[in-house]
């Protein structure tokens, strides 16, 4: 039950016990002050009246007026409290919502800021009223979001910075190396030299080009549109990979979701054995779009599956191929969307990825 309807069950509940024992002890009272014995004053009945009736007479019928007087009071008294307990359920209903209203709007607030496609923004409770608990719960909220969206402010410059300040001079160091190696006067050992140089300035842009993926797609997204998942899967696939590409309409970012999808299928690559498979399958299932890549790859140990979402994580065949950012982008990139990423081990050896996105 809602907040709301506990605290009218409580209002009600308490008026039910409070009134049943005001009329208990009120039919208690009553019974006792009706059922004290009729006394009469003994003596001769004036010439004239009426012999006055007998004390047995008078006590019966006292008893019988006694307990009509009762069940009366019981009925009509239920009858009463009843009616009085809907009316206060209703005044109950309307004095809670108007004591939660400020929680409402606190969470209102809330969900707004959290859907926004801007982190933080300009927007805040500012709750007016006197200096309560609810009061002093959305001014704390108000200043825990001001800290994150200066968080998310100094974030967002430094992804810009770096994003300038350390792929200049990789590119810089990649153009030296290639007019060096390219020079008529190069010797076969400077040319040999250039080409380690090369690879291993290859290997730092993919670091850094992966830093940066994963420090945005951690971000929330700026724009959605409904991307359908079998066309990114179609588009990163090389050949020789099988295949089941169904219509998966999903709402987000066509080039995050390319990136999730090509790192997962070069994961899968990477991590193969000879002569392996690779299986991409896209579908739509209740409430959103679903990817999936599997692959033959070697026997991992099913403990072993979580830690392969972690940044830098590599295994040791090819430790030297690649950055251990793949999967942690892949989770990154679906958190971003609202989507979740399971991870199963293959008995016979290979692993499962399966990425679920909202729908469009």
């Amino acid at each position: 039950m809602s907040l709301r309807l506990r605290l009218t069950v409580l209002y009600s509940g308490l008026f039910l016990l409070a009134g049943g024992v005001l009329l208990g002890v009120t039919y208690l009272l009553f019974t006792r002050q009706v059922g004290r014995r009729v006394t009469m004053l003994v003596g001769i009945a004036p010439p004239g009246l009426p012999a006055l009736p007998s004390l047995e007479s008078l006590d019966g019928q006292a008893r019988q007026v006694r307990e009509a007087a009762a069940t009366s009071l019981l009925t009509q008294g239920a009858i009463a409290l009843g009616a009085v307990a809907v009316l206060a359920a209703g005044l109950g209903w309307l004095v809670a919502g108007r004591a939660l209203a400020p929680l409402r709007q606190v969470t209102d607030t809330a969900r707004r800021i959290a859907a926004a496609a801007e982190p933080g923004g300009q927007e805040r409770i500012a709750l007016r009223g006197p200096e309560d608990e609810v009061k002093s719960l959305a001014d704390a909220f108000d200043v825990m979001v001001e800290r994150l969206d200066r968080s998310f402010d100094a974030q967002r410059r430094f992804v810009a910075n770096a994003s300038h300040e350390l792929r200049t001079p990789l590119t810089l160091n990649r153009s030296l190396v290639e007019v060096a190696m390219h020079r008529r006067t190069a010797s076969d050992d400077v040319r040999q030299l250039g080409a380690k140089l090369l690879q291993i300035n290859s290997r730092h842009e993919k670091l850094i080009t992966g830093l940066l993926l994963l420090a945005k797609s951690e971000s929330a997204l700026t724009e959605r549109r409904p991307v359908d998942l079998a066309a990114v899967a179609a588009h990163v696939l090389p050949p020789g990979v099988s295949e089941d590409l169904g219509e998966a309409v999903a709402l987000g970012d066509a080039l995050m979701l390319e990136r999730l999808a090509h790192n997962l299928v070069e994961n899968a690559i990477r991590h193969n054995v000879e002569d392996g498979w690779v299986r991409v399958t896209t579908r739509t299932v209740p409430g959103g779009a679903e990817l999936s890549v599997a692959n033959s790859g070697p026997v991992i140990p099913p403990a072993e599956v979580p830690a392969l979402f972690d940044p830098f994580h590599r295994r040791a065949r090819v430790a030297a191929d690649g950055a251990g950012l793949g999967l942690s982008i892949v989770r990154s990139v679906a958190h971003a969307h609202g989507g979740e990423v399971t991870a199963m081990a293959r008995p016979e050896g290979g692993l499962v990825v399966v990425v679920t996105l909202p729908a469009a």
